[in-house]
């Protein structure tokens, strides 16, 4: 029961980490959009981060599964 509240609070944790990428991708692609964006590169940091998390919660949903 413990682990699975544990990993309930870092799926939850997770989820927000992926909100405010997301909200910064936007904030991204309008940048670069008007010329205002100077590292392209950290859009596609950002996809990868999303990435990265997304596998990390299906990881995690896999473990209480098994």
């Amino acid at each position: 029961m413990i682990k699975k509240l544990d990993n309930s609070k870092d799926v939850n944790k997770i989820k927000e980490e992926i909100i405010n990428l997301k909200k910064s991708l936007i904030n991204f692609n309008f940048q670069k959009s008007t010329g205002q964006l100077e590292k392209t590169s950290s859009i596609r940091k950002a996809k990868k981060n999303i990435a990265r998390l997304k596998t990390k919660i299906s990881n995690l949903n896999g473990e209480n599964n098994a």
